[in-house]
């Protein structure tokens, strides 16, 4: 029923009368005229008449209030969805940035024959061959954990 009589609105404004020319002129006794068609003998002058707006009740305004606010409302809606995505793509760069930092780490850590801890006075203190093995398991595993592989 609200659409019908909508699209009746609609129909309404769009009406050939709003769109008709209208002619004004001055016949032999100096009375003026108006009129759609303009008289064949006489001389014419189109006349532009702005018609008054279309009055609208109270069910049509707050129709039309209510359109306005779920319109605003999607537009936020969208906004805030655009903006968390934007979000999500900034977060997964920098977990990719992240990745291919831990897994060039990994890469340069396998190729290191062995490592070494520094001791109070300054000296380098290698680690045993388990040591090794342990310490590139347990960075392998880390990067496993951020990354989803190696």
């Amino acid at each position: 029923m609200a659409r019908k009589l909508l699209i009746s609105l609609f129909l309404l404004s769009l009406s050939p009368f709003s769109h008709a020319a209208v002619y004004q002129w001055t016949d032999a006794n100096g009375q003026t005229h108006f009129g759609d068609r303009p008289p064949a003998k006489a001389s014419t002058k189109e006349v532009r008449v702005n018609a008054a707006p279309a009055q609208t009740d109270a069910t049509a305004r707050d129709r039309q209030q209510k359109m306005t606010e779920f319109l605003e409302q999607q537009q936020q809606e969208r906004e805030e969805r655009q903006a968390a995505e934007a979000k999500a793509r900034q977060q997964a760069e920098r977990q990719a940035k992240m990745c291919r930092k831990l897994q060039a780490r990994l890469k340069h850590l396998e190729s290191v024959s062995t490592f070494y801890d520094i001791n109070d006075k300054g000296e380098r203190e290698y680690v045993s061959e388990e040591e090794n093995l342990q310490i590139r398991e347990q960075f392998r595993v880390k990067v496993q954990q951020e990354c989803g592989g190696a």
